[in-house]
């Protein structure tokens, strides 16, 4: 991609904790590619992220808690009084207690369902709604990170659910969003180790399946991929691309069984 893809243009990046997050990926690739890159994180997170944030040469990081109210209010006041205007956002926004995560559906706390939905899939429409506060006349790109919600995963649990939540909550927006010239599109990527990765029980087991059915090799260390196909939907070369989910998962979602995997020559 040329290094001016997103020149001139103001992202916002939700997520950015440690440096081995998606997140940090497509503010790393987003920076590269001309953007100036707003860093948002929970204030507990606040002083990891500004570290992230030296790493990368990013002077700003605002706090942003979707579970509070009124931080999407500050955080278009402090967005518009520094830039002036918003033309991309990226949702990595997402939380799930450990009991919702693996094991049975069944008997898991309402009180801790209830968070998971909210911070993981209700936290779109927030964030879609300080980007069209901040959008400038000719438009802008939401972006969400996704995981496959098309089928049940051996782990995952109510996670899944707020993801396929994510997937028709992006729908939505798209339509919502289109008329102001607003795209609204997910990303959904194979396994990656992060810090988020790390508190899903049985996340090996993934990897063990993208091995076995994804018909390119797929690095779980390697965040570049999805950050690319981000920094496209970012880009001006995605203005009549809405409603999507772009796949990011060496073809795994594509195929229907384990591959029969051609012998090695000797």
């Amino acid at each position: 991609m040329s290094a001016a893809l997103l020149a001139g243009k103001v992202v916002l990046v939700t997520g950015v904790v440690t440096t081995s997050s998606i997140a940090y990926g497509v503010a790393r690739r987003a920076g590269d590619l001309g953007a100036d890159v707003v860093l948002t994180a929970l204030h507990r997170d606040l002083e990891r992220a500004e570290e992230a944030a030296a790493a990368l040469g990013i002077d700003t990081v605002l706090p942003y808690d979707v579970t509070q109210a009124g931080s999407g209010t500050e955080l278009v006041a402090s967005v518009g009084e520094q830039f002036g205007r918003l033309d991309a956002a990226l949702h990595a926004i997402a939380f799930a207690p450990r009991a919702a995560l693996s094991g049975s559906m069944l008997g898991v706390d309402p009180t801790d369902l209830e968070r998971a939905f909210r911070t993981s899939t209700v936290s779109y429409a927030d964030l879609a709604d300080v980007l069209r506060q901040l959008a400038p006349a000719s438009g802008a790109s939401l972006v969400g990170l996704d995981f496959d919600a098309g089928g049940a995963w051996p782990v995952y649990n109510w996670m899944g659910v707020c993801k396929a939540g994510l997937e028709a909550l992006n729908r939505y927006l798209a339509r919502d969003l289109g008329e102001l010239g607003i795209r609204a599109n997910l990303v959904a990527a194979g396994p990656i180790h992060t810090r988020a990765a790390g508190g899903i029980p049985g996340f090996d087991a993934l990897l063990d399946a993208w091995s076995d059915r994804a018909p390119l090799a797929w690095d779980p260390h390697a965040t570049e991929p999805t950050a690319d196909a981000t920094c496209f939907l970012f880009s001006d070369l995605a203005r009549a691309v809405t409603g999507e989910i772009l796949h990011v998962d060496g073809g795994y979602h594509a195929m229907a069984a384990p591959l029969q995997r051609s012998p090695t020559p000797a």
